[in-house]
C-alpha cells in the first residue's frame, strides 16, 4: 500500500470540486476539509483504490461522497436501465440512509439521480427507481442481492463502489454475500474502503478488492477522540438500572444515547426508564423501518431524549447535540465500543461516555483498554469487592482435581449400597419378587417378569407358563371369586404384590 503524506489543503477550492458542489459545500457551511477528507479526495478524484481510516465523527461521508458527484458533474451521462454508476454498501439501514441524504445536499446544484435499496421497505418503489437507471445506488448487501437475483439490478455497468464501514462489511457474516457481489462488478473498478477501525485479520481480507491502493490513516487506530470524557462505574449487575437512572437524571444531559448488547435488553431498559418519568424509546433490528425512522426523527428533533439501541445503530446514527453515550452493558467486541462513544462529541464539539460494568464485563473492559491503548478512568461502587465472572454465555470452569474426587466418592458409596444385595431369593413380604426366585402372591405369573409383562397365559386357579418380558407390578391376589377370577387364586392373596423377578417357575395355590 502506498502511504500518502500528511499534507493538508486550505480549503475545498484547492481539492479541485466542481463549482455546483463548492457552492452547496458554502451553503451547508463547510469552509474546510477535515484532516480525512483533504488526504483521500485528491488520490480517490485519481481514479485510485483507497483505503481509509479515521475516527467517528470526522467526515468519512464527505471523503467518498465529493468524489463521486465531482466525477459525475465533469461527465454527465445518462445510466443504463437497472444500473447503477457508483454503488456504496453500507451495514444498517440508518447508515445508508443518512448517506443517501448526504448525497442529495452535496449534489442540491446538479443533475443527478441516487436511490435507496434497503430492507424493511416494500421492493416495489425501489424496482421502479432502478428501472430508470440511477447514478449512484446505496444500499444495504441483504437487500441488494435480493434485487440483483430478481434481475432487478445490474452491476455490469458499476465502475465504482465504496464500502462504508469497511471493517463489518468485511466481517466474515459479510464475506460471502461481498464477494458475490463483487463478482458481478467489472474488473476493472474502483474500490474504496472507509471505516474508524479496520483491524489486521480484516485488512487481509480487503486486500482481495484492492489494487495498489492509497492508505489514509489520519489518527491512530481503534483510538477514541480525545474531546470525549471517558468513565467506567463498577456497579453489581442489579445495581445497573437504578445507576442509569440517576446519571440519565442529571441536569447536563442534553441527549443521550444508552447501549445494550440485546434486543431485550434495550426494551427492558426504555421501560425501565420510562417507569422513572425519562423519555426514552429504544431502536433494534426488531423494529420495522417505519418504526426506526419515526424513532430516529423524534430523537433529531428533541421529542425524545434517551434513545436506547443495540450496535446496529452504532453506525447509523449521525445526530448533532448528542451530550452523553451510556454503555449500560459493554460491547464483547472492543472495536465495538470506539463506534459507540464516537456518536458524541462530533463536529468538533466534546462529549461525555459513561459504562457500567459488572464482573461479567471485566474481561470486555480489559479487552477495550487493550485496544484503545489508554486506561479509562474508574468509579468503584462495589467497594472493591467485585469478584470477576465469566462472561455472559459461559460457564466458569471448574477444577478437574475435584471432579475427580467427587467421582470417586460416588463411586465408593455405590458401592457400599450395593454389598450385600441378594442376586435371588424368595418373594419378599410386600409381594416383590426377588430375580431368580419364586413369586409369594397366591396365583400370580412366575414367568420371567424382570421387565415386567405378564409371563404367560394363566388358567383359573392353575399353573402359569411362560417367560415374556412383562410390566412390573402385576397385581397379586385381591379377595378371590372362586373360578370366576381371571388370574385365579383364592382369598387370601397379598395386596399390591408385585412379582419382578426371572423366575420360571411355578405358581401353586397356598392351601386354604
Amino acid at each position: 500500500m502506498t502511504e500518502i503524506k500528511d499534507e493538508f489543503k486550505d480549503g475545498f477550492k484547492d481539492l479541485g470540486l466542481h463549482a455546483s458542489i463548492l457552492k452547496a459545500l458554502t451553503e451547508e457551511g463547510y469552509e474546510s476539509p477535515t484532516p480525512i477528507q483533504a488526504k483521500s479526495i485528491p488520490p480517490m478524484m485519481a481514479g485510485r483504490d483507497v483505503v481509509g481510516i479515521a475516527q467517528t465523527g470526522t467526515g468519512k461521508t464527505a471523503a467518498f461522497v465529493l468524489p463521486l458527484l465531482n466525477k459525475m458533474a465533469n461527465n454527465p451521462s445518462r445510466p443504463t436501465s437497472k444500473c447503477c454508476k457508483a454503488l456504496i454498501l453500507a451495514p444498517t439501514r440508518e447508515l445508508a440512509a443518512q448517506i443517501v441524504e448526504s448525497v442529495r445536499s452535496y449534489g442540491v446544484n446538479m443533475r443527478h439521480s441516487v436511490t435507496l435499496i434497503v430492507g424493511g421497505a416494500k421492493m416495489g418503489p425501489q424496482i421502479r427507481a432502478m428501472e430508470r437507471g440511477v447514478d449512484i445506488l446505496v444500499a444495504t448487501p441483504g437487500r441488494l442481492e435480493d434485487h440483483m437475483q430478481q434481475g432487478y439490478v445490474n452491476l455490469s455497468q458499476t465502475s465504482a463502489i465504496v464500502l462504508d464501514e469497511a471493517d463489518q462489511m468485511m466481517d466474515l457474516g459479510f464475506m460471502p454475500a461481498m464477494r458475490r457481489i463483487m463478482t458481478k462488478m467489472p474488473k476493472k473498478r474502483q474500490t474504496m474502503l472507509l471505516s474508524a477501525t479496520m483491524p489486521k485479520q480484516i485488512r487481509s481480507l480487503a486486500n482481495d478488492f484492492l489494487h495498489n491502493p492509497a492508505e489514509i490513516s489520519v489518527a491512530p487506530q481503534s483510538r477514541p477522540i480525545e474531546r470525549i470524557d471517558q468513565k467506567v462505574y463498577l456497579v453489581d449487575k442489579h445495581g445497573k438500572r437504578d445507576l442509569l437512572k440517576d446519571l440519565l437524571s442529571a441536569s447536563n444531559v442534553e441527549r443521550a444515547i444508552v447501549f445494550t448488547r440485546t434486543k431485550h435488553g434495550a426494551n427492558k431498559v426504555t421501560l425501565n426508564l420510562g417507569k422513572a418519568g425519562l423519555s426514552a424509546a429504544a431502536i433494534h433490528g426488531n423494529k420495522s423501518q417505519r418504526q426506526r425512522e419515526k424513532t430516529l426523527a423524534g430523537f433529531r428533533a428533541g421529542e425524545i431524549t434517551i434513545l436506547v439501541a443495540t450496535d446496529i445503530a452504532a453506525r447509523g446514527i449521525d445526530v448533532d447535540g448528542v451530550s452523553h453515550v451510556v454503555n449500560y452493558e459493554l460491547p464483547n467486541i472492543p472495536e465495538a465500543y470506539v463506534h459507540r462513544i464516537g456518536r458524541t462529541a462530533r463536529a468538533g464539539k466534546s462529549g461525555i461516555a459513561l459504562s457500567l460494568c459488572d464482573g461479567s464485563e471485566l474481561k470486555f473492559l480489559r479487552d477495550i483498554e487493550r485496544l484503545t491503548k489508554c486506561t479509562i478512568a474508574r468509579e468503584d461502587l462495589c467497594d472493591g469487592e467485585m469478584v470477576e465472572l465469566p462472561p455472559p454465555g459461559q460457564k466458569a470452569n471448574k477444577p478437574r482435581k475435584k471432579v475427580a474426587v467427587a467421582r470417586i466418592q460416588l463411586e465408593g458409596e455405590l458401592q457400599k449400597l450395593t454389598k450385600g444385595r441378594k442376586r435371588g431369593g424368595r418373594g419378599k413380604p410386600n409381594g416383590n419378587a426377588s430375580a431368580n426366585g419364586n413369586a409369594s402372591a397366591d396365583g400370580e405369573s412366575a414367568g420371567n417378569q424382570r421387565n415386567g409383562k405378564p409371563g404367560g397365559n394363566r388358567k383359573p386357579g392353575g399353573k402359569s407358563y411362560g417367560r415374556g418380558n412383562g410390566r412390573p407390578g402385576g397385581n397379586s391376589g385381591k379377595p378371590g371369586q372362586g373360578q370366576k377370577r381371571r388370574f385365579g387364586g383364592k382369598p387370601g392373596g397379598k395386596p399390591n404384590g408385585n412379582s419382578g423377578g426371572n423366575s420360571g417357575g411355578r405358581n401353586r395355590p397356598r392351601a386354604a
